[in-house]
């Protein structure tokens, strides 16, 4: 037994052993199961096969207004989540910036921050009151009062002002790693060759961040479609007016959870795995991950 536990042909294994498990437990199984119960109807002590019908049930306004609502914050985050602090971490990173430790700090705190709490201050921020905090300022330059939240436009505007208040300090602390790793003489040899800062940025910043790029716009994609508790607190709940901010996790939870039809909402999560999964392969394979290297 001993020589068994001490091989260095078993360690390796035993080393895995926790993550193979734990992937098996809470991923592999649930997907399963969730794939099957897409195929079910599922009461209350009983379940039978139906078939494709709750993928055809699909087919419906809610799903396509979900899914138009979840794409068009994905779409807004990406672009404002990737640049932002990309271009935060490269001016955080240089040494004529002053203070950068506590400028790190201060834009990393947001994300600590409760979700429930964060979106309760925001809902009270952009409330529809005359003394709202953004009304106020808008008052200020002259302009009406607006509910902003009760607006296609407005609503997903405050959806996103949320999504980078919270996670811009987080991609920011990504990129920060990965431009620490680059090494300062291949600066140095570029200033050398005269390449000005735009040119050193472009040719050698860039290329070398490319590897963390794409894994902070994976984990985007993923928490654009994913997201659901920010809608939650801001609309108070899962009723947005006219569904302007109903996501497709909202629309599981409505369909799954408060209409008690988990087999609906399991077509519905899995139709939602297969889309971000595509999304994220076609920009994987934009970038050349599958690329064979030379």
């Amino acid at each position: 037994m001993n020589k068994f536990l001490y091989s260095s042909r078993v360690a390796p294994y035993v080393f895995v052993l926790p993550f193979v498990l734990s992937f098996l437990i809470f991923f592999a199984y649930p997907v399963m199961t969730t794939i099957v119960m897409s195929f079910q109807e599922v009461l209350p002590g009983q379940t039978h096969f139906i078939g494709l019908v709750n993928y055809r049930n699909l087919w419906s306004e809610s799903f396509f207004t979900a899914l138009k609502n979840s794409s068009r914050y994905t779409f807004w985050t990406l672009l404002v989540l990737i640049p932002l602090p990309l271009v935060l971490a490269v001016f955080l990173n240089a040494k004529l910036t002053k203070a950068s430790a506590f400028f790190r700090s201060a834009l990393f705190v947001p994300s600590l921050t409760s979700v429930v709490v964060a979106g309760t201050i925001f809902r009270l921020v952009f409330g529809s009151l005359d003394d709202s905090v953004m009304n106020a300022f808008r008052h200020m330059l002259g302009m009406p009062t607006i509910n902003w939240l009760a607006n296609s436009a407005t609503g997903m505007l405050v959806m996103v002002i949320l999504a980078t208040w919270r996670f811009t300090g987080v991609n920011i602390i990504y990129f920060l790693s990965a431009l620490q790793s680059i090494p300062h003489e291949l600066y140095e040899s570029a200033e050398i060759d005269g390449a000005n800062k735009w040119d050193q940025f472009w040719r050698i910043t860039l290329p070398l961040l490319k590897p963390v790029a794409i894994y902070v716009i994976t984990i985007s994609i993923y928490g654009g479609y994913s997201m659901f508790t920010e809608s939650f607190i801001l609309w108070n709940g899962n009723r947005s007016p006219n569904d302007i901010g109903l996501t497709m996790i909202g629309l599981l939870y409505r369909e799954g959870i408060e209409r008690n039809n988990l087999g609906f909402g399991s077509a519905i999560g899995i139709t939602l795995l297969g889309i971000t999964m595509i999304l994220n392969v076609i920009q994987l394979k934009f970038f050349g991950l599958f690329r064979k290297e030379d």
